[in-house]
């Protein structure tokens, strides 16, 4: 297996590397850091310009393969290489060496300008995520696991949807095959109301209802997934006004990543113009795993 980490520091969180670790040391795999340098214009006979310019494009290239070396040599544990390639657009080019290399994910970070222990969609992340054939990993800022360690549980956004139905065996039998715990969340929003109190107890009644039904769906996967021997799997269910509040108000330890499905017919485009899959990507504390 081979983990794609797109890197170019210093604009880039080292994070974003220990991350891509940790998946090589849970299922076995190569780390290949990846850096994208600005590819100069092609002319019928060239010029010094042209020439300065592909020489600094080179260094820059060759200066973040060894400072992402440097890093990696802190996981001696993991075989881990860095290259560099030229593009006129990254999320293209870093999807062009997916494909090259047979990659199982793409790593990004989020980036020096989010805010601490978040995830940071930047315009470039927000591309490849629309256009990645394979599933794109997004760690935090400043994302900093323990030293040697592995993933240990994968939280599943459980939506009891079609999506994450067909989800649920892929990501049951990468948990059994790696050792890790299934949970799968969901999240139930109950907004603060604006409206007269004898409505209000009605929205309290939906609400009731809504947590009703999600633990129904629930109780369901569970007994859908007793068929995988071996696999230990819980439910949980988050509840809050807000996202923020929801996600934070459960449990998160270290190891955990959490999984977010995405519709093939809509590819992310509504995942990433306010849905619910943009909500949780954005207020994650742990790293997000979106599938297409």
């Amino acid at each position: 297996m081979t983990y794609l980490v797109s890197y170019r520091p210093p604009t880039d969180d080292s994070g974003v590397l220990a991350l891509a670790c940790q998946f090589a040391r849970s299922e076995a795999g190569t780390v290949h850091a990846l850096t994208v340098v600005p590819r100069g214009w092609e002319t019928s006979a060239g010029s010094a310009t042209d020439g300065e310019f592909e020489t600094w494009a080179a260094e820059e290239g060759e200066a973040s393969a060894r400072a992402a070396l440097e890093l990696l040599a802190d996981e001696p544990d993991v075989t881990a290489e860095a290259t560099w390639v030229t593009g006129r657009s990254v999320p293209a080019a870093i999807t062009d060496q997916a494909e090259k290399l047979g990659a199982t994910l793409i790593v990004v970070g989020s980036g020096n300008d989010g805010p601490e222990g978040r995830i940071a969609v930047s315009s470039k992340t927000d591309r490849l995520l629309h256009s990645s054939p394979v599933p794109v990993a997004l760690a935090p800022r400043g994302y900093r696991p323990a030293p040697g360690s592995k993933i240990t549980r994968v939280t599943l956004a459980f939506r009891d949807d079609d999506i994450t139905w067909k989800l649920l065996d892929d990501v049951a039998d990468i948990c059994r095959r790696v050792g890790a715990e299934l949970r799968l969340l969901t999240v139930a929003l109950k907004h603060r109301t604006m409206v007269t109190s004898p409505v209000r107890n009605d929205e309290d009644l939906v609400f009731a209802k809504l947590v009703e039904q999600v633990k129904g769906a629930q109780v369901e996967a569970l007994e859908h997934l007793y068929k995988h021997d071996g696999l230990s799997a819980t439910v949980d269910l988050a509840r809050g006004s807000t996202w923020a509040e929801a996600l934070g108000g459960i449990e998160w330890a270290d190891g955990d990543v959490l999984v977010v499905g995405s519709s093939r017919t809509h590819k992310l485009a509504n995942v990433f113009l306010g849905s619910g899959g943009a909500k949780i990507v954005r207020n994650s504390p742990v790293p997000v795993i979106v599938v297409p």
